[in-house]
């Protein structure tokens, strides 16, 4: 019953990573248009389930793992070197600024 033996455990594994950043993250990306965060889930499937085919699972979950690391380097150094706290994305001011978006009036 549990075979992890196809490509669609990568696809699983990506969408659980795509799920759980959402949930944690999504605040960073709430001016982002919907296609764009689509199109984003879509390419890392398609890259990973890729490396996955050619390489194989060892490559594709390294693959993984470095863009995690990439995030918490985001979040854990890269956004409090800018001055903006990289859980909550504060001062929303600064960190607009950063993405180069525009407030939103209430």
């Amino acid at each position: 019953m549990w075979n992890t033996d196809s490509l669609w455990f990568e696809v699983a594994l990506v969408t659980t990573i795509t799920a759980v950043g959402t949930i944690f993250f999504g605040h960073f990306e709430e001016q982002t248009p919907k296609w764009r965060k689509l199109a984003k889930l879509f390419f890392f499937i398609l890259i990973t389930t890729s490396i996955s085919a050619t390489l194989g699972r060892v490559w594709a979950l390294s693959f993984l793992g470095a863009m995690l690391f990439f995030v918490f380097y985001i979040h854990a150094i890269w956004l409090p070197g800018k001055g903006i706290n990289g859980w909550t994305g504060e001062p929303r001011e600064k960190y607009y600024e950063l993405r180069g978006w525009k407030k939103k009036d209430k």
